[in-house]
């Protein structure tokens, strides 16, 4: 319920690319899956440090983490496609 409320509150389809693998955070624009890539790799899970690193509210990094464990494989896929991008 508290993970609802707060996706709801943090995390939004970017209009111009609405699908869950392109979600990002409504007030920054910063998309879930940097968070997360982020989150994965630099901080080696630590939500807070991601926090402090992005200039966002802890809140908001919680919303987005809970949105990434509902929609993992979209966005999944999609930080491999960047990995993919950024390699080549």
């Amino acid at each position: 319920m508290l993970e609802d409320s707060l996706i709801g509150r943090y995390v939004e389809l970017d209009p111009r690319r609405p699908w869950s693998g392109e979600a990002r955070l409504r007030d920054s624009g910063v998309p879930v899956w940097a968070l997360v890539g982020h989150w994965l790799n630099a901080t080696k899970g630590d939500a807070e440090a991601v926090a402090h690193d992005y200039d966002l509210p802890l809140d908001a990094v919680i919303a987005a983490l809970a949105f990434y464990r509902r929609h993992k494989p979209l966005i999944d896929a999609r930080l491999a496609e960047n990995s993919a991008t950024s390699v080549a």
